[in-house]
């Protein structure tokens, strides 16, 4: 890679990073927005319990019998009375009195406590916030689902664009996935859709095109990627799931379908020429087999129900990045993906940025559905850099949390 090439990657990964940093900031440093610490000289008697401990959060919500518990709920206990102390879940209000004593108690003595009566500001986040963070609960060891081979396919989480995919068992370690775009792109970038059978960590799965997906963009479409009908088989290796080993092979493409994606309708403007009339830029028309891989290490990140940094090759593409679900910071919920594929055959090097914030809306809807802004920073089509897309993703949790 020549010097100039390096310097442009280094600067476009220091513009996604330090675009990612500001958007996790920008909450924090809004006059508007207040969070609540924990003061450990006195005893916080009006709280809310951040959901760090999954076991704790399920153990209550059935002993008030909320079926199906989940481990993410807002929790809110009030002990300010000590004659009416009462444990609000999801805006419900229940007597603290109808759950078992010995439950009771974890709840009084729970360390990671966001006190409801005491307002902290910019300056307190810093000093006071970040001081109760607990660094072993911050990071802990990966699910049972995350680390099993035969198993980790297994996800309640329905993304609209990209991500990992959904994924629901008819008998344990057999059942069947769906995803909409690879599980690296961002919104509006391919027309990539599949679904497949998993059975003991083995995967066969149909490639469709679903051309309308790209199609709601039609500007900045030089760096999409296409696909035609295939299929795709994987396999994780059986020493936890930390490798898995794929092929992918995709029909060609016909003359016409060449030209469809390149010079008809929304795909008009994709290919982008220089002065000399020589292309500068075009999609990906992918075509042909691919032998495909992906390390990763799952990890379960500020109390994620699924995350794994990772770094792979996808249709000859090379990825690196981190995916989570249900994150907690703050006492808020949110999902984030962050996707930077730094070499391809024919697209220019991209990064996807993605935050799902979850805990927006009301009833069934308060945890099952995140919603958040999914965008991507590339080459444009003038050769800058910045955004090529954006666009609102969402997701959906069919059931609950693993």
């Amino acid at each position: 890679m020549k010097i100039g090439s390096k310097k442009i990657l280094f600067n476009s990964l220091l513009s996604a990073v330090f675009t990612i940093l500001f958007i996790i900031a920008l909450p924090l440093l809004s006059p508007k927005f207040e969070v609540f610490a924990q003061n450990e000289n006195e005893l916080v008697r009006y709280y809310q319990m951040e959901p760090l401990d999954d076991s704790l959060f399920i153990k209550i919500q059935e002993e008030l019998f909320i079926d199906p518990p989940d481990p993410k709920a807002e929790i809110n206990v009030d002990l300010r009375n000590e004659n009416d102390q009462t444990i609000s879940i999801k805006g419900t209000l229940y007597p603290l009195l109808a759950i078992s004593s010995s439950v009771r108690a974890r709840i009084v003595t729970y360390p990671f406590k966001l006190n409801l009566e005491e307002p902290v500001h910019y300056t307190s986040v810093f000093t006071n916030v970040l001081d109760k963070i607990k660094f072993h609960n911050v990071i802990n060891p990966p699910t049972k689902f995350q680390v099993s081979s035969t198993m980790q396919y297994i996800s309640p989480f329905m993304q609209l664009f990209g991500g990992e995919r959904f994924g629901w068992s008819l008998m344990n370690d057999a059942g069947f996935s769906f995803g909409i775009g690879t599980q690296y792109s961002g919104a509006l970038e391919s027309n990539y859709v599949e679904i497949g059978f998993n059975l003991l960590g083995f995967y066969a799965g149909i490639i469709k095109n679903v051309d309308g997906i790209p199609e709601i963009k039609n500007t900045q479409m030089h760096n999409n990627l296409y696909v035609n009908s295939g299929y795709r088989l994987s396999y994780v290796i059986p020493l936890g799931n930390f490798l898995e080993l794929g092929y992918v092979k995709l029909d060609d493409f016909t003359g016409s379908q060449k030209v469809h994606y390149t010079e008809k309708g929304a795909y008009k403007n994709s290919i982008i020429y220089n002065p000399d009339g020589t292309i500068k830029y075009q999609p990906y028309l992918v075509e042909g087999s691919f032998i495909n891989y992906e390390l990763r290490y799952p990890i379960k990140l500020m109390g994620s129900t699924r995350g794994k940094f990772y770094i792979g090759k996808f249709l000859d593409e090379l990825h690196l990045g981190f995916t989570g679900r249900e994150l907690e910071l703050a006492g808020s919920v949110f999902d984030f993906r962050f996707d930077a594929m730094i070499s391809s055959p024919a697209r220019q090097a991209q990064y996807v940025t993605e935050i799902l914030v979850q805990k927006i809306f009301s009833f069934w809807s308060f945890s099952s559905i995140a919603v958040g802004p999914s965008g991507i920073l590339g080459t444009r089509d003038d050769g800058s850099f910045g955004l090529t897309s954006i666009f609102f993703n969402i997701r959906f949790k069919m059931g609950t949390s693993l």
